[in-house]
């Protein structure tokens, strides 16, 4: 009786780790998403028919036109991955009385600017990419100074400017 039920067991754990390992199989590793430190939009000015690019830093106020963008997170992916970008952001609306208004509340994707841009009747604005991720994956010479080198990369080799070019026939 005693190895019947040993042999049920064991039938039980194999049973309970294969299952495990084809849960791990079918669902895609998914990576961290990065923070960032700076939202990049692009607006319409469709009067002008004026199209600028503009950096915010997160929790700042930026005004275009009578619209004031202010970006509360930037996530995006590392390169190896997809491409996901996403920003939370609040859009104003300065009247002509002064008043600011709330136009606009919630995620903008970079990847599918249709979904969730500002669209005013004279601006239009839009998640184009985030930049200066908060933490880097490479470890950094000089943990103080955030434009240092990764300790790890490899250097760069200088070119001269002035050095003639080899052609290459085809």
């Amino acid at each position: 009786m005693a190895s019947i039920t040993a042999a049920r067991h064991a039938r039980r754990a194999m049973i309970m780790a294969a299952a495990g390992v084809t849960l791990a199989v079918a669902v895609p590793a998914q990576a961290d998403r990065i923070e960032n430190g700076v939202a990049i939009f692009s607006a319409l000015d469709k009067v002008t028919a004026r199209t600028s690019k503009f950096e915010v830093p997160l929790n700042t106020t930026v005004q275009f036109g009578a619209l004031k963008v202010t970006p509360r997170v930037c996530y995006s992916r590392p390169p190896e991955e997809q491409p996901k970008t996403t920003s939370f952001v609040e859009v104003d609306e300065i009247q002509l009385d002064g008043q600011e208004k709330r136009i606009f509340t919630g995620w903008m994707f970079a990847e599918s600017p249709g979904i969730n841009a500002v669209e005013h009747p004279v601006f239009d604005v839009w998640l184009t990419a985030c930049e200066k991720p908060k933490g880097t994956i490479a470890q950094r010479a000089n943990p103080d100074d955030p434009n240092a080198p990764a300790a790890d990369a490899p250097a760069m080799p200088e070119e001269d400017p002035f050095a003639p070019r080899r052609r290459v026939r085809r």
